[in-house]
């Protein structure tokens, strides 16, 4: 019918039919015209060249890169990726005002490492060999892993949130078992809002786990709040210490009851970097876990019994945030040169919709990221007294297809008055131990081993 009106349209008036048809093909060469102009416009702004030089950019999701130190020195400097870079120069641009006493002049400004700079060919500063590093440039041009894990493990100001700053609390998390599982400590090094201007609540909650019988030591405080942002996580909390040296955390316990030294060493590389979930009206949650697998030794003197750790596996996690109202799930297991970790965040609705929060899981290997997942599901099977029997983690990504079955065989129930909901019933933290079985592939990798992990969750008072 189209081709018959089109036939008849050219009998019965050629010229108009003409030019129509020129115009049309002549309207369509254009707008193809432009669209390869654009694709070549697009192509040309994320050139390395117009960023500065060298050979490759990498950027955030959202633009900038989060804990770029971690991945300079974890993720391009691990042996696969190191041997392949000459260089990696890190560049943080921003917008500087010039006061003129007039009207402000807006500047913008880049920070670079000069000398890095020049190694991957920014024609710039070429000219410019009054233009070197700076000593503070060292932590850029070659990150030392100690350097690292202190970044990570910084704290945080309290936001100018009114509306949730009560609920403001950050944590230092140690766990650490023997190969059997007979014996395992949960310690807390745990600040929270301020008291006083100037001044914060701060405790140590040591939970220790012997042949099945728990144990819980606590001691609390109030600390300096500025002292505490400038050393953490170098803490001292009522004659409780911590301190980072290089890739070991040394742990001095002077508890009622319970007392001793421990000593985690962390494996470089074997760290998740800081994660920031932001809400409405300035409420955020964030997390990082410097040592997801290390060595532990140590001992604990508890009453008149020594307790010796000896090669034991060891964990250190970081939580920061406004707590009021939100729930988690949790897990960690390391075996061999593995290590696992996933979790999901419930924030308050009225911050964010909880159902569109989505879980994680992360596997890194000896060289670092083996694979990494946002499509992760996790389902609790609760055993007759209301406790989780079993915990079934699913994730699936571009470069991992994973199983976890955690079936659990100790379960401590803890109040957390600081977490509660304004509304609803009241709820406790579980702190879950037991054996998990994982199976799947991480990229080319084929995985099916059992090993003793933690995990933990809620459940209604």
């Amino acid at each position: 019918m189209i081709l018959r009106l089109a036939i008849r349209s050219l009998a019965t008036r050629p010229v108009r039919t003409a030019v129509l048809a020129c115009g049309f093909g002549f309207g369509i060469a254009v707008m193809a015209a432009l669209l390869g102009v654009g694709a070549v416009i697009l192509e040309q702004a994320h050139s390395p060249a117009l960023a500065g030089g060298g050979d490759l950019v990498i950027l955030g999701r959202f633009g900038r890169v989060e804990s770029a130190r971690f991945v300079i020195a974890s993720v391009l400097g691990s042996p696969d990726l190191a041997s392949r870079a000459v260089a990696v120069s890190p560049s943080k641009t921003a917008t500087l005002y010039l006061m003129t006493g007039a009207t402000p002049i807006e500047v913008d400004a880049t920070g670079v490492i000069p000398s890095l700079e020049r190694v991957v060919g920014v024609r710039e500063i070429a000219h410019l060999p009054e233009w070197v590093d700076a000593p503070a440039d060292r932590v850029w041009s070659s990150p030392a892993p100690g350097d690292v894990l202190r970044a990570m493990d910084r704290f945080h100001p309290i936001p100018a949130t009114p509306e949730f700053s009560a609920s403001w609390a950050e944590w230092l998390y140690f766990n650490g078992h023997t190969a059997d599982g007979t014996l395992r400590f949960y310690l807390t090094f745990f600040v929270g809002p301020a008291s006083v201007p100037g001044r914060r609540v701060a405790g140590v909650r040591l939970q220790l786990e012997r042949e099945g019988k728990t144990a819980t030591y606590s001691a609390g405080a109030e600390i300096d709040g500025a002292r505490l942002l400038e050393t953490a996580p170098d803490l001292d909390i009522a004659g409780n210490r911590v301190r980072l040296e290089g890739l070991r955390y040394r742990i001095e316990l002077a508890l009622p009851g319970a007392a001793g030294e421990l000593a985690l060493d962390a494996a470089p590389g074997r760290s998740l970097p800081p994660a920031t979930l932001r809400g409405a009206r300035g409420w955020l949650s964030g997390y990082a876990a410097p040592v997801l697998s290390g060595t532990l030794r140590g001992t604990l003197t508890v009453g008149s019994d020594r307790i010796a750790f000896e090669n034991a596996a060891g964990y250190h996690d970081h939580n920061w945030g406004f707590w009021k109202g939100v729930r988690w799930q949790w897990g960690q297991v390391a075996q061999g040169d593995l290590s696992v970790i996933y979790g999901r965040v419930f924030p308050p609705a009225d911050v964010a919709d909880p159902e569109r929060v989505p879980g994680f899981l992360g596997v890194l290997g000896p060289q670092g990221p083996l694979g990494f997942s946002t499509a992760v599901s996790i389902e609790e099977q609760s055993a007759a007294d209301g406790h989780p029997g079993r915990v079934l983690v699913h994730a699936r990504g571009r470069s991992l297809d994973l199983r976890l079955t955690f079936a659990v065989d100790r379960s401590v129930r803890t109040a957390m008055p600081m977490m509660q909901p304004g509304i609803g019933p009241a709820l406790d933290v579980l702190q879950l131990a037991g054996e998990y079985a994982v199976t799947g592939k991480v990229g080319d990798r084929s995985l099916d081993f059992t090993a003793r992990g933690a995990a933990e969750t809620f459940r209604p008072r």
